[in-house]
């Protein structure tokens, strides 16, 4: 797309109008720049003000809008000196991209942009070994103008067939399908943000379907043993699915309760050790990599068995580290992510 239409879809989604008659305040951007939304947002916090790059004018907030060049006057803000922000909704520190675009620096402009839409704190699949893999599909996706929605549309596709294929006891393919899913859970994320085309229900639709599935994927599991000959008893399926159900349910539950008494601050990263048990915890990825082993050793039996303790001792964690930072603000301390600039 080019700067103008970036720049209108940043605008659009920071709810800023996209004038130039010059009534009132306004941010004056220049074309010949790439940058993240957070310096714009970073801009409007600073009326009076001049961003510079390398010496070059990139955004300005004026009195006054209208004008077609920068005006004098202004305090200059070098961009050299306030390169790390702290990205909540993405849980990291990051330095947003702001570029110069030349046809030089289009491809290495476009990486910086994806691997900056990547969340810091997230599980060890989607962190180390999905990126590459994501980035061909999201690049393939925008030049075949894909929405987003799409994208998350064929990823519940196979999320759906690898639950079926799990009851049926066909792990391999299951565990195939749910893979393609796995990876289009993050294009799907990427695409919206390095376009600039994340929607309500957009979001809606992905975040409401990585909530649902998981119960239902190891549930068909459990049931597809049966046709490897290594079906649970009914007492050790009964007390398998309620750990699993009942400890996602609660660990989902901790999540929520403790982003509503510290601000809305994820459990993940109030410190590096939450941040560092985010990669293994019990959540589908993780829980995949354990079916995917004790597939292997042909014993997919002991991988839900170990998936069930694997999420009871995760929910404990979590319930611990809620104890623990609701006492450390009994006692008058803040509790602030560790990752805060």
């Amino acid at each position: 797309m080019t700067s103008t239409e970036r720049l209108r879809r940043i605008a659009r989604a920071q709810r800023f109008s996209f004038d130039k008659s010059g009534n009132g305040p306004a941010l004056l951007v220049a074309a010949s720049h790439v940058f993240e939304p957070a310096w714009l947002k970073f801009m409007a916090a600073r009326p009076g003000h001049v961003l510079t790059l390398n010496g070059e004018k990139v955004i300005a907030h004026v009195e006054k809008g209208g004008a077609r060049d920068f005006p004098e006057g202004l305090s200059e803000v070098r961009a050299e000196d306030h390169r790390v922000f702290y990205n909540e909704a993405l849980r990291k520190r990051e330095e947003p991209v702001l570029e110069r675009l030349e046809p030089a620096t289009v491809r290495a402009i476009e990486r910086k942009t994806y691997f900056g839409a990547y969340k810091g704190v997230t599980d060890i699949l989607t962190k180390y070994l999905w990126p590459e893999w994501a980035l061909v599909l999201t690049r393939i996706a925008a030049r075949l103008h894909m929405t987003p929605n799409m994208v998350t549309a064929i990823g519940a596709i196979l999320c759906v067939l690898a639950t079926w294929l799990f009851w049926e006891g066909r792990f391999w393919e299951g565990m195939a399908a749910g893979l393609g899913f796995m990876v289009l859970d993050t294009v799907d994320g990427k695409l919206a943000r390095c376009t600039i085309t994340s929607s309500y229900w957009g979001n809606i639709f992905d975040h409401g379907l990585d909530l649902v599935h998981p119960p239902f994927w190891w549930w068909a599991w459990g049931v597809g043993l049966t046709h490897w000959g290594l079906a649970l008893a009914p007492h050790e399926f009964a007390l398998v699915m309620i750990a699993i159900v009942a400890g996602y349910v609660v660990q989902r539950l901790i999540e929520g309760v403790f982003m509503r008494r510290f601000g809305n601050m994820h459990i993940h990263v109030w410190e590096k050790v939450d941040s560092d048990f985010r990669l293994i915890t019990a959540r589908r990825n993780p829980n995949m990599v354990i079916l995917f082993v004790a597939t292997a050793l042909k014993r997919p039996d002991i991988g839900i068995i170990a998936i069930a303790i694997w999420t009871v001792l995760s929910c404990i964690f979590h319930a611990v580290r809620l104890r623990q930072a609701t006492r450390k603000r009994q006692r008058g301390i803040k509790i602030r992510s560790w990752l805060e600039v």
